[in-house]
C-alpha cells in the first residue's frame, strides 16, 4: 500500500471515533464482533489499518468497525440497493456492487460521501455481485449475465465517467436461474482475473483484454457454493458459504492450475460469504442465509488464525 493510502487512512481515523458495537468477546482484537442487528451483511474490505468496512444486503448502508476493539460505526446510510462486494483504492475510495440494482457506486472511505455511482446492468437481468481494483480500473462481476463491468482508472485517480463491458467468452458457461460468476480477484502475475462460478463451483482465468475464459484445473475437486475471493500471493482463499467452508488453493503463476490444499472450517460460521485479512487472521461475515431475517436477526464477524 503507499504511503499516502496509510497516511490519509490515518487522517481519516484521526476525525471520527468509532461508537461501541453491541459486544466483543476480547478487549483487543477480538475473534467475535458483533455487527448491528438486522444488517444482513455480505460483503468485507480491510485496507492498510485495522479497520474493517462492511456492506448490508437488507438496506445498502456501510458500516465501519475498528479491529482492535470491536466498536463500530454507520459510515454511509442505505442507497437502496444491496451493497455486496467491497474494495479500496489507493486513494481513499470505497468500490460498491450493489447486487439486484445493477449499479455500482463509489464512496469517500473516510468521510462515506458518494463520489460517484454507475449503472452497469439492467434489472432483473443483473445481480452485481463483486469487485477487485488493479491498477488499470475497478472489475465488477454480473451473476446472471456473461459480463465484467470495468470503470477506468487512471493513475492520478480520476474517476471515468462511462463504463466499460467485457463479454466473457471461452470455457464459462452460465446457468439460468443461478448464481453465476461471483468473487474476482486477480491471479499470482497480476496478468489476468479469477472469478468463482458458484453454481457449478469451478473457477475461471478471463483474459481482461478480451474476456476469454479458461478453466482453472483443479483436478478432480471444485468448490461448490463458491462466493468471496481472497488472493494472498499463490494463495487462493474461496468461501463457500452455504458448505460453511473456505477452500485453499495453491495456485500457479498465471493462475491456470490449482491445488486444493485444504479446507478451513469453524463452529461459528454460518453460512460465511467472503473474507478479508489482516495480521495473521481472516476475518469472516457471517450472512446466515438459514435463518429468516427480521429487524433483530443478530449478524456477526469472526476471525480465525490464517493457515500457514
Amino acid at each position: 500500500m503507499k504511503r499516502f493510502a496509510v497516511a490519509l487512512a490515518l487522517a481519516c481515523l484521526g476525525g471520527a471515533a468509532l461508537a461501541p458495537a453491541a459486544t466483543a468477546d476480547g478487549p483487543m482484537f477480538p475473534t467475535t464482533i458483533n455487527l448491528p442487528a438486522g444488517f444482513r451483511p455480505e460483503g468485507i474490505e480491510i485496507g492498510p489499518l485495522p479497520v474493517a468496512y462492511f456492506g448490508s444486503r437488507a438496506d445498502g448502508s456501510i458500516f465501519r468497525v475498528d479491529l482492535m476493539t470491536g466498536r463500530g460505526a454507520l459510515l454511509s446510510p442505505g442507497a437502496g440497493t444491496e451493497s455486496l462486494g467491497l474494495e479500496l483504492d489507493d486513494h481513499g475510495r470505497l468500490f460498491v456492487a450493489s447486487g439486484a440494482g445493477g449499479d455500482a457506486r463509489v464512496l469517500d472511505a473516510c468521510s462515506g460521501a458518494v463520489l460517484a455511482t454507475y449503472r452497469l446492468g439492467t434489472p432483473p437481468d443483473t445481480f452485481v455481485n463483486d469487485v477487485t481494483v488493479t491498477p488499470t480500473g475497478a472489475w465488477f462481476t454480473d451473476s446472471r449475465s456473461p459480463v465484467l463491468y470495468r470503470l477506468p482508472l487512471d493513475p492520478g485517480g480520476a474517476l471515468p465517467a462511462t463504463v466499460e463491458r467485457v463479454p466473457l467468452s471461452g470455457d464459462i458457461d452460465y446457468v439460468p436461474e443461478a448464481f453465476n460468476a461471483n468473487g474476482i480477484a486477480r491471479t499470482p502475475d497480476g496478468t489476468g482475473l479469477i472469478i468463482v462460478q458458484s453454481v457449478t463451483g469451478r473457477l475461471f482465468r478471463v483474459d481482461p483484454a478480451t474476456g476469454a475464459t479458461q478453466r482453472i484445473d483443479l483436478g478432480t475437486e471444485t468448490v461448490p457454493d463458491g462466493d468471496g475471493l481472497l488472493l494472498r500471493d499463490h494463495t487462493l482463499f474461496v468461501v463457500q458459504n452455504r458448505s460453511n467452508t473456505i477452500a485453499v488453493i495453491a495456485l500457479d503463476d498465471a493462475g491456470t492450475k490449482g491445488t486444493v490444499a485444504q479446507r478451513i472450517t469453524d463452529q461459528r460460521f454460518d453460512t460465511p460469504t467472503t473474507v478479508a485479512e489482516f495480521g495473521d487472521r481472516l476475518y469472516v461475515p457471517n450472512a446466515r442465509y438459514t435463518t429468516t431475517p427480521v429487524p433483530t436477526t443478530s449478524y456477526n464477524v469472526v476471525a480465525i488464525e490464517q493457515p500457514r
